[in-house]
């Protein structure tokens, strides 16, 4: 199945919503079919040893589970809900975290159950062949022993972590299971640092669009890019009150050690949501200079046809006079110039003497 590029402006057209009065803890997928089939893969590690492991079955990670180890449960994809549902059954997950997951236009949060912590966040990646934000949902649910992360597509988004677990003796293998959330929210979040770099070359390149006059095509990008650091925003906002919950609140499950790093990512949050007001205000700041050059340039547009309509007033004023078709004999008001034999290139003439002077005289004036 070929991977279909959904750009995230759309994901509200097209996701839809559960009907009025649906029961709490409904599952039904509200996104799109992203991958071929569901894909659970298993990541087992401790100070010594890492073994991964390709899951058909659910019931293939209870020996891992019951191990000192930590295991980590990554799945992609989020269409086949029945698949799922053996995931979320296993690890007694509760209905609403079930809920939570499929529903992929879920703002960033935390939430604290009986057996685990459950967060959503937003994926943001750069599309190079769309030329657009692309984004996804990702669930992370940690538990005593175990986290588990969803996401709506099989990209590598997490590949940093699987190099780093690799490494023998690394931080990664030797902290708790907990620390490995954290990495992926800290990897999360690293992600945005990219993002905001494509629209700060977008916002860039506007910008010389609009100093060399060459506007084409540009107040679509504008629109487009306060779309994107619109939903930028929207998604950002919410992550930081979660973070600032998950660091100032009490939980067995994470340890003070693991706050000390999950209060740098929300340094690195507050760091993204100054750049992307930054970013906002300069987009802001584009529109009115992209309307404004519109303005001055009909205005340009205007002040030429005013001058050049005022010039033609008097040439024809004076042949309106003399192409009126009076016989000079019948008539009692002789109009003896039409009888001259210079009368013809002496009113050509006057018209052009005329227009020059009022060509000269603008110019001085300065309004050529």
């Amino acid at each position: 199945m070929a991977k279909q590029f959904i750009h995230p402006l759309s994901r509200r057209k097209k996701n839809g919503s559960q009907k009025p009065g649906t029961a709490p803890g409904t599952v039904e997928y509200m996104g799109q079919q992203r991958v071929e089939e569901v894909q659970i893969a298993l990541y087992d590690y401790d100070e010594s040893h890492v073994d991964r492991l390709s899951v058909t079955d659910i019931e293939e990670c209870q020996p891992y589970l019951e191990n000192p180890s930590k295991t980590w449960i990554n799945v992609n994809g989020l269409h086949d809900t029945e698949k799922l549902k053996s995931i979320w059954s296993f690890f007694e997950l509760h209905p609403l975290i079930q809920e939570d997951i499929v529903n992929t236009g879920q703002h960033p949060k935390m939430e604290v159950y009986d057996n685990c912590i459950f967060f959503v966040l937003r994926m943001f990646m750069y599309s190079k062949e769309h030329k657009a934000l692309h984004s996804e949902q990702v669930s992370i649910v940690l538990g005593p022993n175990y986290v588990l992360s969803f996401l709506e597509t099989d990209t590598n988004h997490f590949q940093p972590i699987l190099d780093r677990l690799t490494v023998q003796g690394g931080r990664m293998r030797t902290q708790p299971v907990d620390y490995l959330a954290y990495a992926l929210i800290d990897t999360v979040v690293d992600h945005y640092f990219t993002a905001l770099d494509q629209i700060g070359d977008t916002i860039l390149h506007i910008e010389e669009g609009l100093f060399e006059n060459d506007e084409e095509d540009l107040l679509h990008q504008i629109h487009k890019v306060r779309q994107e650091t619109a939903l930028f925003r929207k998604a950002i906002r919410p992550l930081r009150e979660a973070l600032n919950t998950a660091i100032r609140d009490e939980s067995p499950l994470i340890s003070d050690h693991t706050k000390l790093f999950l209060r740098d990512v929300y340094d690195h949050i507050i760091q993204v949501i100054d750049t992307m007001e930054s970013y906002r205000d300069m987009v802001l700041s584009l529109h009115d200079l992209y309307m404004s050059n519109i303005s001055n340039r009909m205005n340009e547009v205007m002040k030429v046809l005013t001058i050049i309509a005022t010039i033609f007033i008097p040439l024809t004023f004076i042949a309106g006079i003399y192409g009126m078709n009076f016989n000079p004999e019948a008539s009692p008001y002789n109009m003896p110039e039409l009888n001259l034999f210079w009368g013809y290139p002496a009113s050509l003439v006057l018209m052009t003497v005329i227009a020059v002077g009022m060509v000269f005289y603008f110019k001085q004036k300065g309004w050529l």
